[in-house]
């Protein structure tokens, strides 16, 4: 809620990816700079694109089956760190920006990467650090220890 009680309404990040894959799909078209793929290496990838779909879906899916919500910042009810938690702090995160990613080789130009460390960074200012500070607020040691034990990305 905002001062004036109005709800504070707030880009969820699989809006970021959708502008950024915009983003992408426009520079590829009007500013390709350079080709970084032959054409032949593009369908590479879809590595990335599934391996990030599969990642934030059952990511998601964790979260639902532990009964937490998905949404950034609405009150955690459990912290999960099992399956894609285990190896990286923001699964769901890295999912995103695996995606991203595997669009952007399909694509194949570097145009198509520039949005990359943009929608990178609003991942990391505009969520991660708020909730790794939030987190810790509601699981105080239990959240630090596994802060402490898993990286933020890899």
């Amino acid at each position: 809620m905002t001062a004036t009680g109005k709800p504070t309404r707030r880009v969820l990040p699989p809006i970021w990816l959708l502008l950024s894959l915009l983003a992408s799909y426009a520079l590829n078209r009007w500013l390709p700079l350079v080709d970084l793929l032959p054409s032949r290496w593009n369908l590479s990838g879809l590595v990335p694109l599934v391996l990030g779909s599969t990642m934030s879906i059952m990511s998601a899916g964790a979260f639902r089956r532990a009964g937490t919500p998905v949404v950034p910042f609405e009150h955690s009810t459990t912290l999960v760190t099992g399956g894609w938690f285990r190896v990286t702090r923001n699964p769901m995160y890295l999912g995103l920006m695996l995606i991203a990613t595997g669009v952007a080789m399909l694509e194949g130009s570097l145009g198509a990467l520039l949005p990359l460390p943009a929608l990178a960074a609003i991942l990391h200012f505009r969520f991660i650090r708020g909730e790794e500070q939030f987190l810790e607020g509601i699981f105080g040691e239990e959240y630090r220890r596994y802060r402490d034990r898993v990286r933020r990305w890899l």
